[in-house]
């Protein structure tokens, strides 16, 4: 662990940062001492995000999935948004449901089917812009990687793709019952691209948030993009913490290859790229082997200096996504040798926890908020 990446540095923005709406970020029972009246500081450091609900045990973005994330404890849950042909939003990890729901069992959709480029990737299949919503909710969703989690199979065909509307509306139950908000995490996909077929996602985000008083700085929930330019817009529009999601670092985001910015995510990631984002945004999302990269057997390495680099910028950090199968896990925290089996997934987030990251995206919150507890005693 290098130094000044210390797990007992869980204070990381004060009010010079970012200012009195920047506190939402801030540890459990720190309000007092912060001094920040007014502004809501109950979510801990380092959070559990429970990435697509609680996706290891469920069919992800389903109800049964984020239910279960909630039950499990985590601190926030994370929803995909894309629109339908119709300009409703609804959750789907992407456009393409060829694989997440039973839309190449309805014979009345096979005309649906196509080839498509999404970001420069050719895709063939179905696609949620192609559908009303009325259509969109004659099918029913199923686990994505089947071969992989073939216990959550089991519940293929239970659940309908939610709309974001209803997870609002579901979130605001949950709150009341449990007498305290109910967090989420919301990313716009491919922004560029619905934005060209007259689908634009942030002014629909936008509204539905102001719908719900969710649009303030102190509103209960996060908004995230691969794409910088979609925080941006964002940031004009509402108020609610900001996250900019990065891939690799050899990556570069698709609004930059659009708009012929030679920019990478390795450049992003320096200081003058770090204080560039915290211009428009409060955190990053970066990729796991940009805070701890893996070396060429596929190992954990040394940490980078990102955390604390983030964190001199006013950046709160938020990475994805560990989970808990030897497939995806570093070699060395692998345990025999079937690739679906758990491995020490225990061992990799405390790994990760470790650098100082002020949260984490998990398939499985339970695994994650156990490791999570040693962390937040310091």
């Amino acid at each position: 662990m290098h130094k000044g990446q210390q797990p007992g540095r869980r204070t990381v923005l004060g009010a010079a940062a970012l200012g009195a709406g920047a506190a939402v970020f801030g540890g459990a029972g720190q309000a007092s001492a912060a001094g920040r009246a007014g502004v809501p500081q109950e979510l801990p450091v380092p959070l559990i995000v429970g990435h697509r609900g609680a996706s290891g045990y469920r069919p992800e973005h389903t109800f049964g999935s984020y239910q279960l994330a909630l039950d499990m404890g985590a601190d926030v849950i994370e929803q995909d948004l894309v629109p339908t042909k119709d300009g409703h939003l609804v959750c789907r990890h992407e456009n393409d449901i060829t694989a997440t729901t039973d839309v190449s069992a309805h014979p009345e959709f096979a005309d649906r089917k196509t080839t498509k480029t999404v970001d420069g990737v050719k895709l063939t299949g179905w696609f949620t812009e192609d559908f009303t919503l009325a259509e969109l909710k004659t099918l029913r969703a199923k686990e994505r990687i089947p071969g992989t989690r073939q216990h959550n199979t089991l519940y293929d065909g239970v659940w309908e793709v939610p709309t974001f509307e209803e997870v609002l509306r579901w979130a605001e139950r949950e709150g009341r019952k449990r007498g305290r908000r109910v967090w989420l995490h919301i990313e716009t996909k491919h922004p560029t691209y619905f934005r060209k077929l007259g689908l634009g996602l942030e002014e629909r985000l936008a509204k539905a948030l102001r719908a719900h008083g969710r649009h303030r700085k102190n509103s209960p929930n996060f908004l995230q993009s691969f794409e910088p330019s979609s925080i941006q817009r964002l940031d004009k529009l509402v108020d609610c913490p900001k996250v900019v999601l990065l891939s690799t670092l050899d990556s570069r985001p698709w609004d930059f290859t659009e708009a012929g910015d030679p920019r990478k995510v390795a450049d992003l990631v320096k200081p003058e790229g770090l204080k560039w984002l915290a211009g428009f945004a409060q955190g990053i999302g970066p990729d796991l082997t940009v805070i701890i990269p893996r070396d060429k057997d596929g190992k954990l390495g040394e940490p980078t200096s990102v955390v604390k680099d983030a964190h001199a910028a006013g950046l709160v950090l938020h990475p994805y996504t560990v989970r808990n199968e030897n497939s995806f896990l570093p070699a060395d925290y692998r345990r025999g040798t079937d690739p679906n089996a758990y491995g020490d997934a225990l061992g990799v987030f405390k790994a990760y926890l470790g650098t100082g990251i002020d949260g984490l995206f998990s398939d499985n919150p339970d695994t994650a908020l156990l490791a999570a507890a040693e962390f937040r005693k310091r």
